[in-house]
């Protein structure tokens, strides 16, 4: 140990009693037949079911990033971009950067209590926390290494945000990065897809053993999936062709994951995902495979149409970055938002937004404002949100269509001056049409043709972003 501005911080270049063991040594030993067995269409459904229910999350991504706030030695990197990213912006080696960040990362009392309070405000059922980015600090209390918030901070920030988002009744993840740019033998040279601050440069510590990081890496999930309880989704983070699935022993690591958490949820960045989102995700919806993972994840945009027996959920800033960054004031409006929102959800799919706390884990102002307006309108028309599956038609021009068995919800985003909302109905029989914020359900009328009911609708829209009008369908 050392100590730097009275921090307690490990030799950076130190890393604890690792071992070459089998993936989770005795969890994965102590499978039984029957968890080796393929899931049945109808177990795996039963598993996904409160994600695909919930369509909506937060995400957060917090570390000695954020402390930094895109600021390296008294100079801005920058008023955009993913300021997580920041050791690799400014090519810092794993000393200089934990001697830069370490003295900016003070976790608050209470940090925790108040994200999962405002989850909860915004109407999210599940938060995904970042238990450990790309730079290789860990938040949980590990044994492989020092590197992490118990030894820095005397607590176990895992545990405090993971009791504190189950105390509000929320589902909780973990982000994991399989990247690591502090362990001395995460062989970036062979890791030649994948980003490195130290990238065509010699390591300082001499030739790399990349089993040896491999192992860590498992050892250090083994850790998440056995000390905290219950865990309800792993979000793995990520994979390039050639640095993919066995370059991180990924089958083996799932089938540990699942022996320990037999209901977990988990994406698909242990495996290769081609870099095809430029022109439209929806390609990496259809490049999923199951094997793989539950769900894949477009990140930043989102797909013109969902497809059929995929499950999905969109990722994304709330700016244009992960971490906190006190120079990006390029905050998006509640508007684009909660629209955002409703599009993805009316082609199937979930919306993870992120927030970015400070190093203290204080979250934005910005980021509290829009959660709660969005949280506002939830608490009136959540019901056109959870549960529901994708537009049964292609999108209207005047909004976004959901669907529940015997229900169309109408998310109106411009309110016709005519008085009249034509939906189509694609050959169903709508029996009554109201507004959502009616808790009067008072009917509207309305008049049926072979393609469409037209509804007559009051002269002004009950909300300025989105109304959402019911339509009753026989079944």
């Amino acid at each position: 140990m050392v100590n730097i501005f009275g921090v307690r911080v490990m030799l950076v270049l130190g890393v604890a009693a690792m071992c070459t063991v089998g993936a989770f040594g005795a969890a994965e030993n102590a499978q039984t037949t029957a968890s080796l067995v393929a899931e049945t269409p109808k177990a795996r459904d039963a598993r996904m079911s409160w994600w695909r229910e919930a369509r909506f999350g937060m995400f957060v991504h917090w570390g000695l990033y954020s402390g930094l706030a895109g600021t390296w030695k008294g100079e801005s990197t920058g008023d955009s971009g993913g300021k997580e990213w920041i050791q690799n912006q400014v090519k810092a080696d794993t000393w200089e950067y934990a001697h830069e960040a370490i003295p900016h990362f003070r976790p608050k009392e209470g940090f925790a209590r108040e994200w999962a309070q405002l989850a909860k405000e915004a109407g999210c059922r599940y938060l995904v926390f970042t238990s450990k980015h790309h730079e290789g600090f860990a938040l949980f209390d590990s044994q492989y290494t020092d590197y992490d918030g118990a030894d820095l901070t005397g607590r176990d920030l895992c545990k405090e945000i993971v009791d504190a988002v189950k105390a509000k009744g929320l589902r909780v993840g973990f982000y994991h990065s399989v990247i690591d740019w502090h362990h001395p033998q995460y062989d970036y040279e062979a890791a030649n897809q994948l980003p490195h601050p130290l990238r065509g440069q010699p390591s300082p510590n001499g030739p790399r053993n990349h089993a040896i990081y491999v192992d860590y890496l498992h050892h250090q999930a083994n850790e998440l999936m056995t000390n905290y309880g219950p865990i309800d989704i792993i979000w793995w983070d990520y994979s390039k062709e050639g640095n993919d699935g066995p370059f991180w022993r990924a089958d083996e690591l799932m089938r540990a994951v699942r022996a320990a958490q037999p209901a977990i949820i988990s994406n698909n960045r242990l495996y290769h995902i081609p870099d095809i989102e430029k022109e439209d995700s929806v390609a990496r919806l259809k490049s999923w495979k199951p094997e793989q993972g539950d769900f894949t994840t477009p990140e930043q945009t989102v797909p013109s149409t969902g497809v059929p027996g995929v499950d999905w959920e969109v990722c994304m800033t709330m700016n244009t970055t992960w971490g906190y960054n006190e120079h990006d004031h390029a905050w998006k409006s509640t508007e684009t938002l909660l629209r955002t929102l409703i599009d993805i959800v009316s082609k199937g799919g979930n919306y993870l937004l992120n927030v970015g706390p400070k190093g203290d884990g204080s979250i934005p102002e910005e980021s509290i404002t829009s959660m709660r307006a969005i949280g506002a309108w939830m608490a009136v028309n959540g019901d056109a949100i959870y549960g529901t599956t994708a537009s049964p038609v292609e999108p209207p021009a005047w909004g976004r269509l959901t669907a529940k068995p015997g229900k169309l919800y109408a998310h109106v985003f411009d309110w016709p001056q005519s008085g009249v909302l034509e939906v189509p109905r694609d050959g169903r029989t709508v029996t009554k049409a109201y507004l959502l914020a009616d808790a009067g359900k008072t009917a509207l009328q309305m008049e049926s043709s072979a393609d469409a009911v037209s509804i007559r609708i009051p002269a002004a829209a009950p909300d300025p972003i989105a109304s959402v009008v019911v339509l009753e369908v026989a079944r």
